[in-house]
């Protein structure tokens, strides 16, 4: 975003009623916005003191790799003036590495040190809590922090993601004096944030990363059974009563929250809600944009929001900014006319931002397929017939396995399972289910181990196969087979 002639709330506070010479200075939109979030925060535009949150947390896995790396770039940097820190998700301080004795006394005087909350809600605005709030990069310089405390520095700072979840983990930020050049900070803290993301994804066992979010909007007509599972219903009571909690939650009007792990069934249980309470609206399901596209994405769906008998389901609001979320609530305020029918899914309503999660009035939990067991056929079989058009039959041996799955990707991954499966046989067998259906809920395996598992499991499976004959094309004695079954956590049903 480009600069724009704004002046933000509270920097005649700050400079106690004095006017810049020549006026007060342009300021970028971001940092207005950070500004005007600040002073709603109650931070004090002088003196502002982060809070003192005690020992950081040790262990995880962007904590280890973020120091990593910055000791890395410190090593190469250490006769500069620059201040290398990593925050968590809250903007807690994390580390700190720097090679210039004044510059770290100075900012230990501003508690810019580990075990201190620097997010925008203790410190306003400053380059990591612009970050954390926007989730893209930021530079703040000078004057432009909302504490006359900070205003000797420049900061820059990079969100960083988990490449697997697309959670944000943190921060990477680098400090100097205002004087110094910003742009090279930039550069510096994104490759840092960069080379954290890939340590990350190299050391989260070669899973793949998750797609970035593109921000779908796409509408979903009364009589369809989109999105999700559909409009299946001889289900559980964990499930039926998760939804008539909901339908009792959006007839009375209040904004509703279905939480609980991605893949339970989040949107889903809300659309069927919306179904038998407003049988006539359409709904539009939407999903979380990637921070610089929010402009696109508002443009897509706010206006349809505002139309008679329409709902809107937001899915995965936790993964929305602090200023992407106050926007939205912008949105649900109505403009002055009648406030949009909205709902909500998130993983956990603590980790939604707090303009959004205020207007939360109604949570209803979505229990993970694996609460459900009961669940698990049914739905097999819904998405099996959807797959061929026709119902299809699952032998006892493939409906014993995938009952006993333990199913870490919810229901998404049994439909991707079933699908896959129907379109390879007229009857689902165990032969046509893949490896990780057959392997219990155990530690993790390495690629090599995945790659024994799909061997056994492709031998095992094979029908009139025995366990002798599958240890005799394998190569292996039979105790031997056994003793690697289970290591690998194997459930191969007969």
């Amino acid at each position: 975003m480009g600069a724009a002639e704004v002046v933000p709330v509270g920097e005649e506070a700050r400079r106690g009623g004095e006017q810049a010479p020549g006026g007060s200075p342009a300021v970028p939109d971001r940092v207005a916005a950070s500004w005007r979030r600040s002073a709603d925060y109650g931070v004090a535009a002088r003196d502002a003191t982060p809070v003192f949150a005690g020992t950081a947390r040790e262990g995880s896995l962007f904590s280890t790799c973020g120091r990593e790396v910055l000791a890395d770039l410190h090593r190469t940097l250490v006769d500069e003036p620059l201040g290398l820190v990593l925050t968590d998700a809250d903007g807690l301080v994390l580390d700190r590495l720097s090679g210039d004795t004044s510059l770290l006394r100075s900012l230990d005087a501003v508690h810019l040190a580990p075990g201190f909350a620097f997010s925008e809600r203790e410190a306003g605005t400053s380059g990591l809590g612009l970050a954390l709030a926007d989730r893209l990069p930021a530079l703040v310089r000078a004057s432009q922090h909302y504490s006359a405390d900070l205003t000797a520095y420049t900061c820059a700072a990079v969100p960083v993601l988990d490449p697997l979840t697309g959670r944000l983990e943190g921060s990477v930020n680098i400090t100097t004096w205002s004087a110094s050049s910003g742009q090279l900070l930039l550069a510096l803290a994104q490759s840092a944030a960069s080379a954290t993301g890939a340590l990350m994804l190299a050391r989260s066992r070669g899973r793949s990363a998750r797609p970035a979010p593109r921000g779908e909007v796409f509408r979903v007509l009364a009589p369809r059974p989109e999105p999700g599972a559909g409009t299946v219903t001889a289900l559980s009571a964990a499930w039926t009563d998760a939804v008539a909690a909901a339908e009792a939650a959006v007839r009375a009007g209040r904004l509703t929250a279905a939480v609980g792990e991605p893949g339970s069934g989040r949107a889903t249980l809300l659309a069927q809600a919306l179904r038998r309470a407003h049988p006539r609206d359409r709904v539009l399901d939407v999903r979380p944009p990637a921070p610089e596209d929010v402009d696109a994405w508002l443009g897509l769906w706010a206006p349809e929001a505002a139309k008679p008998a329409t709902t809107v389901v937001l899915r995965d609001v936790d993964a929305l900014s602090v200023a992407t979320a106050d926007r939205v609530r912008d949105v649900l305020a109505g403009g002055g006319g009648p406030a949009p029918r909205v709902v909500v899914t998130a993983e956990d309503l603590g980790d939604v931002a707090p303009p959004l999660a205020r207007l939360v009035a109604s949570v209803v939990r979505v229990a993970p397929l694996r609460e459900r067991p009961d669940d698990v056929l049914p739905l097999a079989a819904h998405a099996a017939r959807r797959a061929r058009g026709r119902e299809v039959d699952l032998t006892p041996a493939a409906a014993r396995a995938l009952a006993g799955h333990a199913w870490p990707g919810g229901v998404e991954q049994l439909q991707r399972v079933v699908r896959r499966a129907a379109s390879l046989a007229d009857r689902v067998d165990v032969g046509q289910l893949p490896p990780e259906v057959l392997t219990g809920a155990g530690r993790s395996l390495t690629r090599l181990e995945r790659v024994e598992r799909d061997e056994i499991v492709r031998v095992l499976t094979r029908p009139g196969t025995t366990v002798v004959g599958a240890a005799r094309e394998l190569g292996l004695s039979r105790a031997t087979l056994y003793r690697r079954i289970a290591h690998l956590g194997l459930e191969v049903p007969r």
